[in-house]
């Protein structure tokens, strides 16, 4: 693979802008009289902030304006990354030292619980010396050698990107770079292994209070939001801020600290990737540069960056020796190999067995859907007797599994583009490492489901009552709802089978969803009860299931659901849920927040509970707040000033497909009926129209959300700590 397109590849998704650019002009090849330094690197100071200039020496040759302005734009990039890895490095070094107090607070709480003997007293006091120094280390460690500096922050274990693919033309010249280039890796593997064996000086620690004595400064956070604790702020009932000394607590602050651990680990680990890449993204082009114009100035360029700040500064390597050490002796009993695999989780594999799996269900999908249209043609069963009787009983029933798995496959659908530009939806929607589902896990469960669902309708595709006992098969009858609660007992399944923590993920915030606003509100809640605004039909359905089997004539296939004033009132109930959960919603973070977007959206809600009017309102607040768009004044006109589609046709399409099929709901006011089409046809064809349009707004809604990351650089997610310092009171 291209260098290019790897370190593309290995980007931080959100830190895209603050990366080299890879893609600076080069010059054209030129006959050039060799000098030993075409250029000179100086380091300037500008406003506090050290930044670095190149003089070209050779700006008379021919074509030398352009090398001149190849190297300011080098500059530039460079200034950019070693100033934001800066910045970085100082916000960790920040969270390094908060850590620290929050270990210290651990240590002086389990020994407060656990009460332990003198022996282990003075054991554990050593041990919390050691978690107090994460921060402080980094600062007093003695730094040496400079020129070895930058390969000492490149680790043995790091991935080292190989420039494969290239085409034959050009070989033989680039040869002798190629041995070059293998040579310095070696090198550079070889200074590892020497920087790695040299003993690190660790100055003496500073004088720390006794350990019990930090538990004085300190308060338990209480970070899940309750119900109950949201009642108590509203009516302003005191919170319980004494702290209790027990196992369960105990439990809970070491769950916290170690997500928190965990969560900084991985921030360390992406930063170092990102000094390790533009460090040889860099290296890469200035031997690009050589190898075109003739000169050897890649040499005098890249001491320049072994000797910046990106090159030599060696926190975020130490760094994360100790908090991999802290965290294997504190989180892991000492277990090196347990701790790292909580900090280090293996990558996903796709299994092949998911591959197979998928296709198999999606080709017994299509078999079955071309069986149910031969058997339906073969017994010409659209003219039978029953057949209104079945569409008025039977096909209600089975819709609901049409809206499961096309919203399946739509969403399947949105993690493939999401993937394919880079979209960070496991971040943005909080899943854990490592438990996010692939595009072709939801396939395989939707497929599934296709399947179940496909072969009840065969099983049950009688359209005229038996002569002889003038009912219907209970069995067969009951069918539907054999695999209704098949699914439900699936999803409740406790048991770490069919990929429980989505399972669980999803229940939690449908609970979140359904108890608004009683709970902070979160992108992943009300992007939840956004899909189930378009999912009402679906929820109808489920209605129809209790009407129907709990109240109806199933052996003679008869109901009395719509001449029921409860059900009908129950219909529309029904139908508002969705918006009164998103209105609810709303009304919550505008309230914290004081965000009047979300006054507009509670309105917008608000407007579609009352009478499904103001719909042109509703659009044009969908277009500019969730999907960011219609900008009159931006770089593309009527589009965002950065988008991840290189066509902007498809952001126009995507539009106004979006308003005409927003218009599909006027069916159910204005009920149209077509003679060629039965009534409940007709609404689950308008029901799966507007599934598909929800599901084009996942895409655009969630792209829209990624570029809010991508500008604030935000790429990581906020984990709560269990203790609260009080730093003025005094010990």
């Amino acid at each position: 693979m291209k260098f290019g397109k790897e370190f593309s590849s290995q980007m931080v998704p959100e830190w895209q802008e603050a990366y080299m650019d890879y893609g600076l002009p080069q010059t054209h090849p030129l006959h050039r009289i060799l000098k030993a330094k075409p250029i000179l690197v100086n380091s300037v100071s500008k406003n506090g902030d050290r930044s670095y200039e190149t003089t070209f020496l050779m700006s008379a040759d021919e074509g030398g304006e352009y090398e001149l302005v190849y190297f300011r734009r080098l500059d530039d990039e460079f200034n950019k990354v070693d100033k934001f890895y800066k910045s970085k490095v100082q916000e960790v070094l920040k969270e390094a030292e908060i850590l620290n107090k929050q270990m210290d607070a651990l240590i002086a709480f389990r020994i407060k619980v656990e009460n332990p003997p003198a022996s282990y007293f003075d054991r554990t006091v050593e041990m919390t010396r050691l978690a107090s120094d994460i921060a402080a280390s980094t600062a007093e460690l003695s730094i040496s050698t400079p020129a070895g500096a930058r390969a000492s922050g490149r680790q043995a274990h790091m991935d080292v990107i190989e420039e494969t693919g290239e085409s034959s033309h050009g070989q033989s010249d680039e040869s002798n770079d190629d041995k070059d280039e293998i040579k310095e890796k070696n090198t550079m593997k070889k200074r590892v292994h020497e920087e790695t064996k040299k003993p690190v000086e660790v100055k003496a620690p500073r004088p720390r209070p006794a350990p019990l004595d930090i538990l004085q400064k300190v308060q338990i956070n209480n970070p899940k939001e309750t119900p109950r604790s949201t009642i108590k702020t509203v009516l302003g009932v005191p919170h319980q801020t004494e702290i209790k000394f027990n196992r369960e607590n105990l439990r809970k602050v070491e769950d916290q600290l170690k997500r928190a651990f965990v969560e900084f680990h991985q921030k360390l680990r992406l930063l170092k990737s990102y000094c390790f890449l533009n460090t040889l993204a860099f290296s890469k082009i200035m031997k690009k540069y050589d190898k075109i114009t003739l000169r050897h100035a890649s040499k005098s360029y890249m001491k320049m960056v072994d000797n910046s700040y990106l090159g030599s500064s060696e926190e975020v390597s130490k760094l994360i020796e100790r908090v991999e050490a802290t965290f294997i002796k504190h989180f892991s009993n000492s277990n090196r190999s347990k701790g790292m695999n909580i900090l280090r989780p293996k990558a996903k594999r796709e299994r092949h067995r998911t591959t197979f799996s998928t296709g198999f269900f999606a080709g017994c999908t299509a078999a079955l859907i071309i069986a149910v249209i031969f058997i339906i043609r073969t017994h010409d069963i659209l003219h039978k007797e029953g057949q209104k009787q079945y569409m008025e009983t039977m096909f209600p029933l089975y819709s609901l599994f049409a809206y499961i798995v096309l919203h399946m496959l739509m969403y399947a659908a949105n993690i493939y583009y999401w993937r394919r530009y880079r979209i960070n939806y496991s971040f943005i929607f909080g899943f854990k490492e490592g438990t996010e589902l692939g595009y072709r896990q939801v396939l395989l469960v939707g497929f599934g489901i296709s399947v179940l669902a496909l072969l009840t309708v065969i099983g049950n595709l009688d359209m005229e009552i038996d002569p002889q006992t003038k009912d219907y098969n209970g069995l067969t009858e009951s069918l539907p709802l054999i695999l209704v609660l098949v699914l439900l007992v699936a999803l409740l399944f406790p048991f770490n089978l069919l990929y429980r923590s989505s399972r669980f993920f999803f229940l939690v915030c449908l609970f979140h969803c359904i108890a608004a606003p009683l709970y902070k509100v979160t992108l992943p809640d009300f992007f939840l009860a956004d899909q189930f605004t378009s999912q009402v039909q679906a929820l109808r359905s489920l209605e129809f299931y209790i009407c129907y089997y709990g109240w109806g004539d199933v052996k003679h296939r008869t109901n009395y659901c719509k001449q029921s004033t409860i059900f009908n009132t129950f219909n529309f109930i029904v139908a508002v849920i969705p918006y009164m959960s998103r209105l609810l919603q709303c009304l919550r973070r505008l309230f914290e927040e004081k965000d009047p977007m979300q006054g507009y959206n509670g309105i917008k809600y608000f407007l579609t509970i009352v009478a499904f009017l103001q719909q042109s309102l509703v659009h044009i607040g969908t277009l500019v707040f969730d999907w960011g768009l219609l900008n009159r004044h931006s770089k593309n006109r009527w589009l965002r000033d950065k988008l991840l589609v290189s066509k902007k046709s498809v952001y126009f399409i995507a539009m106004i497909l979006n308003v005409l099929l927003r218009f599909a709901w006027m069916q159910t006011v204005i009920k149209f009926d077509f003679t060629f089409m039965h009534r409940n046809t007709l609404i689950a064809t308008v029901a799966c129209l507007e599934i598909i349009r929800r599901g084009i707004w996942n895409f655009f809604r969630l792209e829209n959300e990624h570029l809010n990351n991508v500008g604030k650089y935000r790429a990581f997610k906020s984990v709560p700590l269990p203790f609260h310092y009080d730093e003025d009171k005094d010990l």
